[in-house]
């Protein structure tokens, strides 16, 4: 029997878990939980996880939550309604290395895990009763390690279908687990509201809304047809099947990433290109090193520009062969934003992205007659290194060294950067993170 306490918020739902082979675990309020592992004096007190100006809230303790804090929310209302909360700059870096060895855990139990974020997976537990257990005791299991091991806390819903289960994990928070059995599903479904459901944003509730369909169970007992006509084939039989528990997607191990990019929000929109151009540098950074981490190489660099009325662009070019570095990625970054001829227009946001991505080791260099056979490859490596052991920043190009007119300048732009295309965490490390100078 675990340690930890067993939760249940699923009223009237019984223990039985047989047929219930897949787990959504999630972390609670990850990105803040992982700034209290060294901020211990801060548990308890409302902690927000974002960057200044027009930055989100990245995460939020349960306390903050309570004044109304929530992520993907503008930093300043958060502040206003929880003026009393201590705010942290993001360590994306830190949080990369607490959620692979969270995703260390779940593979320990079985390879069919599929994570969807840096803080969630499904993990189908069908070959792994027979030697650790029921579905309850596994989950048992994983949130004690993730818990030993991490120093955060799980939520674990368990169902029989990857939608159900996530809907459980969201029930069991914070800290808790919730099994729903498979006969019961459609009781526990039923009882939630239509805006429960995958795929039912604002204006598909509104729409529903505007049938009279309010709960689950409202959708359900509505026939097909009509819910094919008011929201279109596809999403009208999408959401009948899910309002009785049809959900036939398997759990999907992690697959190579399609693209990898970085992009930066300025706090006051801007016109200089010379900071645009280091920009496009850092961004190019951070995108080539993340690349040569995954073991990949990319062939096509995408641009995305955001002008100050919201209005954005895309521009891309694919090169002559794949590749990692981060000088190749500025260099056509760079050429695609001169070639728009902006004069001096006012940007809100500049990212890159490498797309066309393949194994390094089935990329191929072909060298030219004047190329030394050791050079820019072996000196970002070494860069990538230095970083390891040293820390995101330790070694940069000449142009992003801090300087007393550049750092004022660039600094007054800049936020916490967020992953522009749901690829995964950016790597940057703030200079001095609360309570770490």
């Amino acid at each position: 029997m675990s340690r930890r306490t067993y939760r249940r918020t699923g009223a009237g739902l019984s223990q039985d878990d047989s047929g219930c082979l897949i787990l959504h675990a999630d972390m609670d309020a990850f990105y803040a939980s992982v700034e209290l592992i060294d901020r211990p004096h801060l548990r308890g007190q409302p902690v927000i996880v974002g960057g200044g100006g027009r930055a989100v809230v990245l995460s939020a303790t349960y306390e903050a939550r309570r004044s109304g804090v929530h992520a993907a929310m503008p930093m300043g209302r958060a502040r206003r309604l929880c003026p009393e909360a201590v705010v942290i700059e993001p360590d994306h870096d830190r949080y990369a290395e607490v959620s692979r060895g969270v995703m260390e855990v779940f593979r320990s139990v079985t390879p069919l895990v599929e994570p969807l974020s840096l803080d969630e997976a499904f993990i189908d537990v069908s070959g792994a009763v027979r030697g650790s257990g029921t579905p309850s005791q596994i989950a048992a299991v994983i949130r004690d390690r993730i818990a030993d091991e991490q120093r955060i806390a799980c939520s674990v819903g368990i169902a029989a279908t990857k939608f159900v289960a996530k809907l459980a994990s969201a029930q069991a928070k914070p800290d808790g687990v919730l099994v729903v059995p498979r006969d019961e599903t459609v009781t526990f479904l039923h009882g939630l509201p239509a805006g429960a459901l995958w795929g039912v944003g604002e204006k598909t509730e509104e729409a529903l809304r505007r049938l009279g369909l309010v709960t689950v169970a409202d959708i359900a007992h509505t026939p097909k047809a009509t819910l094919r006509r008011a929201l279109g084939d596809a999403s009208g039989a999408h959401l009948h099947d899910l309002a009785w528990g049809l959900d036939p997607r398997p759990v999907v191990p992690e697959t190579v990433e399609k693209s990898i990019g970085s992009e930066e929000t300025f706090s006051t929109d801007i016109d200089d290109p010379g900071v645009i151009s280091r920009e496009l540098l850092r961004l190019s950074e951070r995108v080539a090193a993340r690349t040569r981490a995954s073991g990949l190489v990319g062939r096509t660099v995408v641009i995305k520009i955001r002008f100050a009325d919201f209005s954005t662009i895309t521009r891309s070019r694919t090169l002559p062969e794949h590749t990692d570095l981060a000088r190749v990625l500025h260099a056509t970054a760079l050429a695609l934003y001169t070639r728009l001829g902006l004069d001096r227009a006012r940007l809100r946001l500049v990212g890159v992205r490498l797309e066309g991505l393949r194994e390094a080791s089935e990329g191929h260099h072909q060298m030219t007659l004047d190329e030394r056979p050791r050079g820019w490859h072996e000196a970002e490596r070494a860069v990538d290194r230095a970083s390891a052991r040293f820390g995101a920043g330790a070694v940069r190009p000449a142009s992003l060294v801090a300087q007393p007119a550049a750092t004022e300048e660039v600094a007054q732009h800049r936020r916490a950067p967020r992953s522009g295309d749901g690829q995964g965490p950016l790597r940057y490390q703030a200079r001095h993170p609360y309570g770490r100078e």
